[in-house]
């Protein structure tokens, strides 16, 4: 099972309240809860609150997060959107009735509770300033203490804060945005990584700065969406394109508007060009394909292209 805790907290009773949270919290939960296909993803507990009327208090937060990582799921997940808390002692997430940001949920509890849980995957993703001091010992503040199969993502470092736009978080944005799609690979498979990648370019070096830590031997995929070329067609390019450094002869048959196109060749056509707006491939020797072609020119495999080569000729795909 796959079993998330999404937090987005806009009042408080003691702090300047925020206001963009509930919103962030309630995407993270939309984009979790589902694959790209539609079929059940995670088990999503939300907890927000917009007010007096809800506040979220220290012991529920606390226990909440505690409870998250006590039992043995494939990827038990914490998201956190709100105020976050640093100083000498560590960091720490503040809920609704914190007078002060050390009495806060300190987050050496949560990364205890993380690091000993049966969980095989712990994703920890925290939209709050000063997030990155996650993991961090308040001693030796430039060492990390992570049990393996554990990752931490956060908006900022233990230095920065972590903004909103509007009444949107940046980082959360950013990550919804990955997670719906943009962190995709080509068989459809959005990862860690590849969200704090998508994050980190996104983000220019005057801009908060997002924080990947990790103790993974192998990474998990947080949800699926429809790759952008079919698993059929891919796997194709083993038949395609008998090794990696092959070279595919083209000519004006391949060409479904030529005089004399073939009918095999025109659908082989079909699928190298999906190939190349894919830059699994590239033609020789001409700017574009349809020129490769009418030239009897030729195209061969990106980097890109020979990498998915391998996975498929490793049956990995």
């Amino acid at each position: 099972m796959r079993i998330a805790l999404v937090v987005g907290i806009n009042h408080y009773g003691y702090y300047a309240p925020l206001y963009g949270c509930v919103k962030d919290a309630q995407l993270v939960q939309a984009v979790l809860e589902r694959h790209g296909d539609g079929t059940r993803n995670f088990d999503v507990l939300l907890l927000t609150s917009r007010g007096p009327a809800d506040p979220i208090d220290r012991d529920t937060l606390r226990s909440s997060i505690r409870e998250l990582f006590t039992e043995n799921h494939e990827i038990a997940l914490l998201y956190f959107a709100g105020h976050g808390h640093h100083e000498e002692t560590g960091g720490y997430l503040v809920a609704s009735d914190c007078r002060s940001g050390d009495t806060g949920v300190a987050l050496a509890d949560v990364m205890t509770w993380a690091n000993r849980s049966p969980a095989r995957n712990k994703i920890i993703v925290l939209d709050s300033c000063h997030s990155g001091v996650a993991g961090s010992s308040p001693s030796s503040p430039q060492i990390s203490q992570l049990a393996e199969g554990l990752t931490i993502l956060t908006a900022s470092t233990a230095g920065q804060y972590a903004s909103e736009k509007r009444s949107s978080g940046v980082f959360t944005s950013l990550f919804v945005d990955a997670m719906e799609g943009a962190a995709a690979n080509l068989v459809g498979e959005i990862t860690p990584s590849s969200v704090y990648a998508h994050i980190e370019q996104a983000l220019g070096p005057w801009e908060q700065r997002p924080v990947f830590k990790t103790n993974v031997n192998s990474f998990v995929t947080l949800r699926s969406v429809p790759p952008p070329i079919s698993l059929e067609e891919l796997r194709r390019i083993t038949e395609l394109f008998p090794t990696a450094d092959f070279e595919f002869p083209l000519n004006p048959s391949f060409e479904p508007e030529s005089a004399n196109p073939d009918p095999e060749n025109v659908e082989n056509f079909a699928v190298l060009q999906r190939y190349n707006r894919l830059n699994l491939l590239v033609p020789v020797g001409a700017p574009h394909m349809w020129h490769a072609a009418m030239g009897s020119k030729s195209c061969k495999l990106t980097v890109l292209g020979q990498y998915y080569w391998r996975l498929v000729d490793r049956n990995r795909i």
